[in-house]
């Protein structure tokens, strides 16, 4: 059976009737939650139940759970999380600190029901990129974010929880917010190809990613996300063949209409349509532009579940005592 090429997420803190007849008709592939959504363990358990059973199975749910200024678990229910660049400079052993965070992060979320954690950030920070990115960046060099985005990711996926890297194919030249204007990376091919695809290369692996809303000029015009130019890339150059989701398509450095957005992202080659707000209309909107998952989006999809796991035993508490020891 397919799905609906598309993740939705709704618009409170439990769904409504018209939402759970919409979601049960258009079969979004997945949800997303933010902190509109969330209140407390318990209610939050409901939501992501409700959510499932408008749908009829055990649909990916998932959050933007970096830590730092892009955390949407906080206090007083959840820990608060370093931003990742700081935590990075801090750890003695940045390593293996970046897995126990993960990992500790990972048991938050699947104990409300949530298996998806849309991190590690994989873009390369440097001096210009904007503030809003920089400090959710894991370091300045590529071997650095490499390194510890595996840990990450590593992390998460012996938590039971997925991992969805981002921004395929580098988001770190952007110096501008892509939430309000269109980044544009200028810089020869040859260094981007160097530079800042190298921690998607070498995280290629895995299930999931998310395409960046910024235009490398030397390769195309469009942003990446809208781009068959730059899709093929990160299918070819960087050899990711997991299912690739756009970035929020109600992002203001994309324009167009929304149902256009979303076609065009599809066309490029994207596998599924992220659209974030909850508002209904748009909603709608997206299901009719986005259509089921192609053939080739569904083998991907179906391929990605299969590394959702049960969480793999741990002492949580001696993971966070260490975690703490090592950013003592």
């Amino acid at each position: 059976m397919t799905h609906g090429a598309f993740i939705l997420g709704p618009e409170g803190s439990g769904i409504t009737e018209w939402e759970r007849g919409f979601f049960r008709e258009a079969d979004p592939w997945g949800f997303i939650l933010f902190a509109r959504n969330v209140d407390t363990h318990d209610q939050l358990r409901r939501l992501t139940g409700s959510l499932r059973d408008a749908v009829g199975r055990e649909a990916l749910i998932l959050i933007d759970q970096e830590g730092g200024r892009v955390q949407r678990l906080r206090p007083p229910h959840w820990q608060e999380w370093l931003p990742p660049f700081d935590q990075a400079g801090q750890a003695r052993d940045a390593v293996r600190s970046f897995w126990l965070r993960y990992r500790l992060i990972a048991a938050e979320l699947r104990a409300v029901g949530i298996d998806g954690n849309c991190a590690p950030t994989c873009d390369i920070a440097s001096q210009s990129t904007h503030p809003f990115l920089r400090n959710r960046c894991l370091g300045e060099t590529p071997d650095t974010v490499t390194a510890l985005a595996r840990a990450s990711a590593d992390g998460m996926l012996a938590g039971g929880v997925l991992p969805v890297i981002k921004h395929m194919p580098g988001h770190g030249r952007g110096m501008v917010d892509s939430h309000l204007n269109l980044p544009v990376a200028d810089v020869p091919a040859s260094e981007a190809r160097r530079w800042d695809f190298a921690p998607f290369r070498g995280l290629c692996d895995l299930p999931l990613g998310m395409s960046a809303h910024i235009v490398y000029p030397d390769f195309d015009s469009a942003p990446a996300t809208q781009s068959r130019v730059m899709v093929d890339l990160i299918r070819r150059d960087i050899g990711f063949d997991g299912l690739l989701m756009t970035d929020d398509i109600s992002m203001e450095a994309l324009s167009d209409s929304l149902a256009e957005r979303a076609r065009l992202s599809l066309a490029a080659g994207c596998d599924v349509v992220l659209h974030c707000n909850g508002k209904a209309a748009e909603m709608q909107t997206i299901a009719e532009a986005s259509g089921r998952l192609s053939a080739a989006a569904l083998a991907r999809a179906g391929a990605a579940l299969t590394l959702r796991r049960d969480p793999e035993p741990a002492d949580l508490a001696e993971m966070a005592r260490e975690l703490t020891a090592l950013l003592a």
